[in-house]
Order: structure tokens, then sequence, then C-alpha cells
């Protein structure tokens, strides 16, 4: 490997590249930064080992000139560095230098440091290969197929979250041309299927922007963290004094809102039963009265729903309205679940361990095979969330070159202790075995009590109390409300 060495010190030179020119190195020297500097515009070099401290032109400037040039962005540059200044070492790292190491190195560390730039160097040699091969096969293909990934591409960078989507699976694919013909009708409701965390808002960011960014309005509704008595005037608005508690001067409600734009309900199978018969003759006649108000308002915005659960299921239950269900289902997506699209995985996961890696100015680069192995064994029951959960843990508690098996196992004990699960040995309420007292009790007072307990052992998650007491978040939420009018009179 060439090598470029950089010191004002003359028994420096010779010691480094006399060890270098051991271990089978080509290496050439200059004495101070601004010589380096016209030696790398001459002939770039894989590898610059600089010292830090010099006149004149010192490591840190010669680091950020080399990473200015058109090739500097294929060199490592390591500095070189005494024990007082690592704090100049960070700075330095943060200038786009490769490492740093401290004097007075060893053979051993000329060594370790060397193989490592080499791996290094060769990895980027086959990533300019592979983008090569890949721009060469791009432009055989047809250019109907161009235009195409084009446009799904400038789709993707325009939505919302931009930046974090990443796809190679033919069901993305097929969910962003899907999202490109319903944008072309406002009026066309779309609902959304896919398990937490797969990217049901991603998609709906994109049927609302279509090809360019739409600067109409997107407004969203949880519909599972609204109370049931405060859904109607969330979503209609109430005119003044329509009912108790009601402001002054009345209030607009998701859908003035929305108007122009898109209104997106997110886990609207909890949309209360009463309310689903009214948002049914809203969308039938494309009108809606405010709470208390007399005057039709039209409905000027496009509906996108999203749901983690079984529609179907939830009519033939009774909790979805059967013709609320045909009259939503018009345009529909459905998103697989991660591990059934593994083919997108890898691309994700080096996706944002690159980006938390750049944002927490941390070394990592790639994912080692055994780790690769071990994300596409995964099933990833967080889906996309869970991933990228994943990657901002290792990176903020970690630091190197690659994410390796050790960092996945790490991440999976720590999900182990912060997780709520009862142990065989823990204290649990058997159905059968407890005894009633003789004296009639409050079933209310009990059950608020237990609400009050579960909330407490979750640290106030709505989520988790919801999962652990096996009801739904909607149902968690009329009991909370419950209580607190109860500790009110």
């Amino acid at each position: 490997m060439q090598i470029l060495l950089v010191d004002d010190d003359p028994f420096v030179r010779e010691s480094i590249g006399s060890c270098l020119r051991e271990l089978g190195h080509s290496v050439q020297e200059c004495a101070d930064g601004a010589a380096g500097l016209k030696a790398y515009q001459q002939s770039p070099f894989p590898m610059v080992l600089s010292d830090l401290r010099m006149p004149e032109m010192n490591g840190i400037a010669l680091t950020r000139a080399i990473k200015k040039l058109p090739e500097g962005k294929n060199s490592d540059v390591v500095l070189l560095t005494g024990y007082g200044d690592m704090n100049s070492a960070v700075e330095a790292l943060r200038a786009g230098a490769y490492d740093y190491v401290v004097k007075p190195v060893s053979m051993t560390e000329l060594a370790s440091l060397t193989d490592r730039i080499a791996e290094h160097q060769a990895l980027l040699h086959e990533n300019r290969r592979l983008t090569e091969n890949f721009q060469t096969e791009v432009a055989s293909a047809t250019e109907e197929a161009r235009q195409e990934l084009a446009r799904l591409q400038a789709m993707v960078s325009r939505s919302a979250d931009r930046n974090n989507v990443i796809f190679r699976s033919e069901n993305m694919k097929q969910a962003l041309r899907q999202a490109q013909i319903y944008h072309q009708d406002p009026t066309v409701p779309v609902v959304i299927y896919g398990e937490t965390g797969t990217g049901k808002e991603i998609i709906a960011r994109m049927i609302h922007d279509g090809d360019n960014a739409d600067p109409s309005p997107f407004v969203d509704i949880n519909c599972a963290a609204i109370p049931s008595h405060l859904f109607e005037a969330e979503l209609f608005g109430y005119e003044g004094g329509s009912y108790t508690g009601a402001v002054s001067k009345g209030s607009k409600g998701k859908l003035d809102l929305a108007a122009g734009g898109s209104l997106f309900l997110d886990e609207f199978t909890e949309m209360p039963l009463e309310v689903q018969a009214k948002f049914l003759r809203v969308l039938e006649r494309r009108e809606f009265y405010r709470i208390g108000g007399l005057r039709k308002i039209p409905m000027d915005a496009r509906i996108i729903c999203a749901s983690n659960s079984d529609l179907l299921q939830q009519v033939a239950e009774g909790k979805f309205r059967e013709d609320l269900y045909y009259r939503l289902h018009v345009g529909h997506i459905r998103l697989l679940p991660l591990r059934e699209r593994p083919e997108d995985i890898l691309p994700l996961a080096e996706h944002y361990l690159l980006r938390f890696a750049r944002k927490k100015k941390k070394r990592f680069l790639k994912i080692s095979p055994g780790a690769a192995d071990n994300l596409l064994r995964q099933p990833w029951p967080g889906n996309v969330r869970e991933l990228k959960n994943l990657m901002e843990w290792t990176v903020l508690m970690f630091d190197g070159q690659e994410l390796t098996e050790r960092h996945i196992t790490a991440y999976e004990q720590s999900v182990k202790i912060g997780a709520h699960h009862s142990s065989p040995a823990a204290a649990v309420i058997d159905p059968t075995g407890f005894e009633l007292p003789d004296q009639p009790f409050s079933l209310e007072t009990y059950s608020e009590a237990i609400v009050a307990k579960t909330l407490e052992k979750m640290n106030g998650n709505k989520t988790e109390a919801a999962m652990y007491l096996g009801i739904s978040r909607q149902t968690l939420y009329t009991l909370i409300e419950r209580m607190k009018k109860h500790r009110q009179l």
C-alpha cells in the first residue's frame, strides 16, 4: 500500500518510515503539512499518516484540506498524537480523520493499523466496483423501468421521513405504486393495513404528497388515544356552548383543519360505534355539521386510514360497522411485516447504522457477516421501528468499525431487562382460587385500583398497561376517565 508520511521530526519520519517499509509498504515522506498536501495533490495516497502538531499547517488542517479534494473521500488519514492532545484528536476525527494513534508507535501497532486500513480500502474499492456495475445494469435496463424507478425514488425523497425509507422488496415497490395512483383522486378513501412499525404513516404521507411535496395540510388523529366521549368533538368540532365544558367561541374539528388536504386516521378501528355511523354519512354526503351547529360544512379532505388489526374480524365481532368497512375499503394497501420481506432488512440496517454513526460521531461503517445472518433470522415483531431502535442503541452504547453479533446480543439483553415480564415465581391472580368476602363490595372500586396499580407498574405507559391487562387502549382510556370523574366527586 502507498502511504504518505508527514512529520516535521526527521527522527520520527525515519523510524516510522523504516517500520512501514519493513511491513512491505511504499512510503513517501514530507517534512511539513504544506509539502504533504502538495504531494497528495500530485498523486493521491490511500493512506496518509501525519503528525498532529506541526508549524504552519498542522495535522487537522491537512486532514480538512485532503477531505475537500475530490479524491480525499477515498483516502484514510491517521494522525499521530501525544497523550496531551486527546481533545485535538477528537477534533481531528470530526474533521474526517479515519483514526489516531498515540506516540510512541510500536511496529505491532503500525502493522495492526495498516492491516485495518488495507481492509477498509479493499471494502471501499469493492463498493465502488459494485456501484459502477449497478450503474451499468441500470443503463442497460429499459427506459420505462428506469423512469419508474426514478419516480419511486423521487416520491420517497419528497415524502415525510424521506431519509429513512429504504426498500428493495416488491411489496414496498407495489405499495409506492398504489400510493401514486390513489393520490390522483382525493375523493377515494384509502385503508393501509400493516403491523405496528411497518411504515403506515409514511405511506399515508406519500399518498398525500404524490410526486411533489404537497403544501396542503396533513392532519393525523390517533383514534386509540381519544376518549370516546370526546371523539365526536375532536373529529367534527363544535359550536360555542353546545355542551357542558365547551369553549364559548366553539372550536374547529380535524375535518375542518384538513380541508384541502388529507385526514389520516391511525388505528381507526378504535373509533366509537356511534361516531362510525356519523362518519359514514360524512363520507357519503361529503358534508358534516359541527356539534350544536346548524350549518352544513363541505367535507373537502382526503381520508386515509390505517389499522394493524384484522378489519373483517372486527366487523364479524360487531366492533366495526360493515357498511363503513365497504365505504372505506375502496382503496387499500397492505404492508408486509419486515420478517416477510427479508430483502429490506440489511439495506435498512446499514442505512440506520451509518445515519446514527454520523449523527453521534461514531466510527461504524459496516455490519459483520455474522451479525447480518443474525439480523436476517430475527422475527422483528416491532418491524422497521424495532430495527431502527437496535441500530440507534448500538451506536449510542458502543463504537467500532463494524456492528457484530455481540452488539445484537447486548441489545437483546437490555430489552429483556427493561421489559415487564412475569417470572414463574412472580405473584399472579388465580381466577379460580380466590375467595369472595361475605359482605358486598364495589367491583368498580377494585377495577379502578387494578388499573391504577397497572399504570404504576408500567411507569404510566398506557399502551403497555392495556397490553398487560388484555384490553384495548380505548377501554383503558375510558376506565381512566371514569377514575378521574370519581376523584372529582
